[in-house]
């Protein structure tokens, strides 16, 4: 059980912290096709370099570490009750040692358990099989990617497409719809599984499972694979890019898998995951325990840092000019108004977090402490807490700001607030709002959490400790902090103009190309 248990911890801990090799020659590629200079290279410069820092760092490469799932496959006559509690005892060891972050919150009461446990988490499915070891797999997947899983109803009308019908290109539809949909939301460019008919709950496993393949093989089903290529062909031309910065990628892999369905019934369910495409897999000696090998790591390993040395050899390259720009808060509407769409900022000084919980409250209760002039960082951290009562930051990564649009514009007019720091953009009651106010709205990159915790020196405190870690408001001294400014007070808005142009390219891909 003692070896069971940490051959389990093992998996979680190089899960959150080491990407695959698979998904670092996919990473690498994508910045071969970039244009060295452009907001899209630049984001891509800063995910390699998180991907670094993970490494050295044994620390999460993203902090939101997701809902953790496992299939386990095992040989007919083992325990699988032992090996849950195996599980189970290594999530709460992996939790205390800030490998992951405490996600399992009560649905009613919106209590966070602590320790990632609680009714339907971590999620377990077994499997048995007629092999003579146990085939013990991990995923984990943020919100922020969660959140733009998509499902359709055959037959149906799609946006930019028209009709999708229940043929094998009303599928190709719906899977070119579901990358358009996510747009930088999910943490682009980012990974597809698609689960083509099943029921509702079936559908969306048979999705989620094909996030499981490794991103070179070759589907064994001939129409299947012509769709994935198509897709990986296509999609990339819609010019949504890196974080929705708009670029060359936007998608790292498609995988489509199929089983039957009930006549009355027809649906295509896409389960989307970011860059950060945590999974990994171990075979395990079912006597022992003990790891006998892993999976997803064959081949060649992609050499970031050396990646990174050549291209800052050929500056002389970049095509874009980017304003750089300082802010330190308090900062002044004047100030505000100078910063335009795609400046890059780099802050220093103060700042405060803020997520869902934070600002539902704020919306009937006052601040507890002044916020005219401040910066709110929509992120969850992860937190360690010393010997002495201190928190250190081990990972702060930007969560997905679209969440916050009920409130965000009426919280910065409300407290003062001048900008706002989160991923993939936000809507049109907060553009307004940035409008009238004097107020800006910047894109870090989603996932770089081993980046941007760099960039944190010290934790000033903490209020609203009764959310639970991720969602009280942390007070931050940061330094170097960069972010672009995609959303700004003169109602511009970089993830509108995306959006809107991506739209159009749909559009050319609504005429039937497989009959």
């Amino acid at each position: 059980m003692e070896k069971l248990k940490e051959s389990m911890y093992q998996l979680i801990v190089e899960t959150s912290t080491n990407l695959p090799k698979d998904v670092r020659r996919a990473i690498a590629k994508a910045k071969a096709q970039e244009n060295a200079g452009t907001r899209a290279a630049m984001s891509l410069d800063t995910i390699s370099e998180n991907i670094l820092k993970a490494d050295e760092n044994v620390s999460p490469i993203c902090q939101d570490t997701g809902l953790p799932t496992f299939k386990i496959k095992t040989p007919v006559g083992v325990n699988q009750l032992k090996i849950k509690e195996a599980i189970i005892e290594a999530i709460k060891e992996a939790t205390a040692d800030t490998k992951l972050r405490p996600n399992s919150v009560d649905s009613l009461t919106g209590a966070n358990s602590g320790d990632n446990l609680g009714p339907g988490t971590p999620v377990i499915k077994f499997e048995q099989w007629e092999e003579d070891y146990i085939d013990a797999r991990l995923i984990l997947k943020g919100g922020g990617c969660e959140n733009k899983n998509i499902q359709y109803s055959l037959p149906t009308e799609l946006e930019g497409l028209g009709r999708a019908g229940r043929d094998l290109d009303g599928i190709r539809k719906c899977v070119m719809h579901s990358v358009y949909q996510a747009q930088g939301q999910g943490c682009s460019a980012g990974v597809i599984g698609v689960g083509i008919g099943g029921d509702r709950t079936s559908g969306y496993e048979l999705a989620k499972e094909q996030l499981f393949r490794t991103l070179e093989d070759t589907n064994p089903n001939e129409d299947l694979r012509k769709l994935e290529e198509y897709v990986m062909d296509n999609a990339n031309t819609l010019g949504i890019g890196t974080m929705g910065f708009g670029g060359e990628t936007t998608l790292l892999g498609c995988k489509i898998g199929v089983m039957n369905r009930i006549p009355a019934s027809f649906f295509v369910s896409v389960a989307y995951n970011c860059w950060a495409y945590r999974r990994l897999g171990i075979k395990l000696d079912p006597n022992t325990g003990d790891i006998m090998d892993w999976m997803y790591q064959e081949g060649e390993k992609i050499d970031f840092k050396q990646e990174m040395e050549k291209a800052a050899a050929s500056l002389d390259e970049v095509t874009d000019e980017v304003r750089e720009v300082v802010l330190e808060a308090p900062i002044t509407e004047e100030k505000i108004r100078e910063l335009h769409v795609g400046d890059v900022v780099r802050i220093n000084g103060t700042m405060h977090t803020g997520r869902d919980a934070i600002h539902k409250h704020l919306m009937s209760n006052d601040a507890p402490i002044d916020l005219n002039g401040q910066i709110i960082y929509h992120c969850g951290p992860v937190m360690m807490k010393d010997a002495n009562g201190e928190y250190h930051v081990k990972a702060a990564g930007p969560t997905t700001s679209i969440r916050e649009e009920p409130y965000q514009g009426d919280i910065m007019k409300k407290f003062g607030i001048r900008a706002v720091i989160g991923k993939g953009g936000m809507g049109p009651k907060t553009l307004k709002a940035l409008e009238e106010h004097g107020g800006v709205y910047l894109n870090a990159i989603g996932g770089a959490a081993q980046y941007y915790a760099e960039c944190i020196k010290k934790v000033d405190g903490v209020d609203l400790m009764e959310f639970g870690i991720p969602e009280a408001m942390w007070h931050l001294q940061v330094e170097g902090f960069t972010a672009v400014v995609t959303m700004d007070s003169h109602g511009n808005s970089l993830h509108r103009d995306v959006e809107k142009s991506s739209l159009e390219k749909l559009s050319q891909f609504k005429d039937p190309v497989f009959k």
